[in-house]
């Protein structure tokens, strides 16, 4: 073999490695994928096998922000009281970035407008059911993606 046939097989096989070594661990980056539509006021539940859900949310009114852009969850709590919000109930909380949050309301005839500091409400049912599915798919395996 020549030395420039000889390159392009070295070349070619580490190429093949790298993809092989990579493919895994894409291959599990997010099987779990919830994104928020602030514009829709909507929330998507998707999994490897498709669409489950869609459901109604409140995001943030006028004077506050949610903020937009890719996360994983970084915390989940059952039961989590707002300590800058009198204490506010947030039943099946799903933190994602500092004190924003995904969780059930009680103010569910709010849901499918902006009413929220921040945090995205959703039905307490429907905030059982993803938090749920987000422990039983892993935080490192979930994807929140929150967009305009």
């Amino acid at each position: 073999m020549r030395p420039l046939q000889r390159r392009r097989a070295v070349i070619a096989a580490l190429v093949a490695l790298v993809a092989t070594a990579i493919a895994p661990a894409s291959a599990l980056a997010a099987s779990l994928v919830v994104t928020i539509d602030l514009s829709e006021q909507r929330l998507y539940v998707r999994d490897m096998s498709g669409p489950l859900h869609a459901w109604p949310v409140s995001t943030a009114r006028s004077g506050y922000c949610t903020p937009v852009g890719t996360y994983r969850p970084i915390r989940l709590e059952r039961m989590w009281y707002s300590r800058k919000y009198d204490n506010a109930p947030m039943p099946h909380s799903i933190f994602f970035h500092g004190g924003y949050a995904i969780h059930g309301t009680t103010e569910t005839g709010d849901l499918g407008r902006p009413a929220s500091h921040g945090c995205v409400r959703l039905h307490p049912d429907n905030a059982r059911t993803l938090f749920d599915l987000v422990v039983a798919h892993g935080m490192a395996a979930t994807r929140i993606v929150i967009r305009n």
